[in-house]
């Protein structure tokens, strides 16, 4: 009996050993962190998902947290600068010691900054970029969750050019890894249908002035144009067009799909469409659920949310059911293995099915076609693939 209980507790001291080396995991607590731009041109989309994710850490908290301990929300700025995006990671892992890192916003910044949070055994997961360098190629601990911009404008391009009977596609991108995602996408979509794009023009963050791509793009005919774009740019690309009278159909991706994209533009955005990974949260939503979710988020931030505020909260609640998964002995091993075996079925906000695997990090490669009508986003599909 002695031996049994000496061999007992040998176990569990091995335990707390064990766990007081897991970086940002004790007791009572979990650390995770998120680099968001707070100071650039991408602050009107990080706010709202910085406000999600604090919405929905707070609620796990006044449950109790999960396995008894409480989540920690450490937050960093980068503005949108890959240099900057680097030093808030080395912040978070060597100061704050995050266990994971969420939501990182950004193609190129979270490019810069994912190897370093890698190295270091901390997870990088569901980050709000739909670049396949998110998942691809294959990490323990790296997932995404959502598709990617690729696959979004692969498959809704195709889908409006067969029912629009649309004859020659342009495309205008942001000269960077985002962009290239886009237009790559764009031109699979075409191939698969015997089709090249007739023009192609680029433009570098940061510009305003899109005047000479748009007449380019208009002297080729086109009548679709694919729209690497994000806030300001697809303003100003459809703005730009509208006043010289040229009317092609215009397609983004979630990149640009805000409700700020119609408040800022006005009418002139009626008719765009994006690719969408869920439906667009207002006030008179259909759903209760979501109308309540909205109304305790505009009583909590004294703001109406926004569908960036929607992916915080869902990227956090992805979080605390993995980690509800890896049980109590929390680690990078275990929660990959959680993550490895876990379905999470539709929200109530209409996200797809997240299903991941030991071979598969991306939760869904499914995205839905959302059009603006009325000054409001409405999906006009369901989820495609083709």
């Amino acid at each position: 009996m002695k031996l049994k209980i000496g061999v007992i507790a040998f176990a569990f001291a091995f335990a707390g050993t064990a766990l007081a080396q897991t970086q940002g995991v004790s007791k009572t607590e979990i650390v995770i962190g998120t680099a968001q731009d707070l100071s650039g041109p991408l602050v009107s989309l990080s706010k709202p998902a910085v406000n999600g994710m604090r919405m929905r850490v707070d609620e796990i908290n006044d449950q109790g947290g999960v396995h008894g301990r409480k989540i920690k929300l450490v937050v960093e700025d980068h503005g949108y600068d890959p240099k900057k995006a680097v030093l808030a990671a080395q912040k978070m892992i060597q100061k704050d010691r995050i266990f994971a890192a969420l939501g990182s916003i950004g193609t190129p910044t979270a490019m810069a900054a994912m190897p370093l949070y890698l190295e270091k055994n901390v997870a990088h997961l569901f980050p709000l970029t739909g670049a396949r360098q998110m998942y691809e190629p294959l990490h323990k601990l790296k997932y995404s969750n959502s598709a990617t911009y690729f696959d979004q404008m692969r498959a809704a391009l195709k889908r409006l050019v067969k029912e629009k009977g649309l004859k020659s596609a342009c495309a205008i991108y942001q000269d960077d890894d985002f962009g290239l995602e886009v237009k790559d996408g764009g031109e699979a979509a075409l191939k698969e249908l015997g089709m090249k794009y007739s023009e192609v023009t680029t433009y570098k963050r940061g510009a305003t002035d899109f005047s000479s791509q748009v007449q380019k793009m208009r002297g080729a005919g086109c009548d679709v144009v694919v729209m690497g774009t994000i806030i300001r740019e697809t303003i100003g690309t459809i703005g730009t067009a509208r006043k010289l009278g040229w009317n092609p159909e215009f397609i983004g991706t979630t990149a640009s799909y805000f409700d700020i994209i119609h408040k800022l533009g006005g009418p002139a955005m009626n008719g765009f469409y994006s690719g969408c990974l869920t439906n667009y949260p207002y006030a008179d939503d259909a759903s209760s659920n979501v109308r309540a979710w909205f109304q305790r988020y505009k009583d909590k931030f004294k703001e109406d949310p926004t569908v960036l505020s929607q992916y915080g909260y869902q990227l956090v609640t992805l979080f605390g059911i993995a980690v509800d998964k890896a049980g109590p002995n929390l680690t990078p091993d275990t929660l990959a293995k959680a993550l490895d075996s876990m379905v999470v079925p539709r929200d109530m906000f209409g996200a797809d099915e997240q299903r991941f695997t030991p071979t598969k990090h991306l939760g869904s490669n499914r995205a839905k076609l959302c059009q603006i009508q009325n000054g409001k986003w409405v999906g006009v599909t369901d989820y495609i693939t083709d």
